[in-house]
């Protein structure tokens, strides 16, 4: 079982050009992307979120089901649900601005327990920086690692919702010794600052930079550095394509029993090239398609 604990939001999607388009209501946020994408690769997965019992959570959470994700651990509230309004530049890539005051997902609260058969647990995006979620989601990450649970952090980082960033930023660091596998944008590496050097003598195993169409980079501990070429694709969006990412890393990691710090060193230059490929092949689906659509098992063989 893959655990991904984060917010379930909509994304209002313009329809066409300038500020008063037409906006598509399409369900979202990064960890419930994730989800939705190990649910489709054929991960046991659950998720761990507040969704609220508003006409937008149920359809959140169907989606959900209908993919086959266990949905038990999901903290439910009358608050309304956290609404995104993306805009598409002409490259297909996404930017955000969020409406959070008051929504059910931030005021998730740290689970008693999480499902039996627990191999992973996935964290990011913006349940990471709302409080008072956020301080719960750390502190689930810290006990999750503290138990030996092989944990995920990519921290697809929303600037307009951060409001002191060199705070977050040290909050950043310190939530490093308890993470096993570190993914991000090289936006985002360089938002944050530092280099998978560093990040990893503080505590992950492995640090895995994207970088869109580029590509993808791997460096690990034992000073290992492996890298593929982005896959071609006729790019519509690039909405949910670095989720998919953390989930057929994820996904590619759990198929190899490599969730744990000396399995991930063991993969090697030939096991690395195979997991970045796979990955970087379900990232191009996922652009090919209008919002967040990640590939199916069938359409991505290892």
């Amino acid at each position: 079982m893959i655990v991904v604990a984060g917010e379930a939001l909509i994304d209002l999607v313009p329809q066409g050009t300038g500020a008063l388009a037409a906006l598509r209501p399409a369900l979202g946020g990064g960890p419930y992307n994730t989800a939705v994408a190990l649910g489709r690769l054929g991960s046991p997965t659950a998720f761990c979120s507040r969704v609220s019992s508003d006409a937008f959570g149920e359809a959140l959470l169907d989606r959900l089901r209908a993919t086959g994700v266990d949905v038990s651990p999901v903290q439910r509230g009358a608050e309304p649900t956290t609404l995104a309004v993306a805009s598409v530049g002409a490259d297909g890539s996404a930017a955000y601005s969020f409406y959070v005051e008051g929504t059910a997902d931030r005021l998730f609260t740290v689970p008693t327990a999480l499902p039996s058969g627990t191999r992973a647990v996935s964290f990011g995006t913006c349940s990471l920086v709302l409080e008072p979620g956020a301080s719960a989601y750390e502190e689930l990450l810290r006990e999750t690692a503290a138990r030996g649970v092989f944990t995920a952090l990519d921290p697809n980082i929303r600037a307009g919702l951060i409001p002191d960033a060199d705070a977050y930023r040290a909050r950043f660091k310190s939530w490093l010794p308890s993470v096993s596998l570190l993914k991000l944008s090289a936006e985002d590496a360089e938002w944050l600052g530092g280099t998978p050097q560093e990040w990893l003598a503080a505590g992950p195993s492995a640090v895995v930079v994207t970088r869109g169409g580029a590509g993808l980079t791997a460096y690990t501990r034992d000073g290992g550095e492996y890298a593929v070429p982005g896959r071609r694709a006729e790019v519509v969006d690039t909405i949910g394509a670095g989720d998919t990412v953390n989930a057929a890393l994820l996904h590619g990691l759990a198929v190899r029993d490599a969730l744990g710090e000396e399995a991930v060193t063991a993969l090697g230059p030939e096991g690395w090239a195979g997991l970045l490929d796979f990955a970087a092949r379900a990232a191009a689906i996922t652009c090919s398609r209008a919002g967040a659509e990640p590939p199916y098992a069938h359409e991505m063989p290892l």
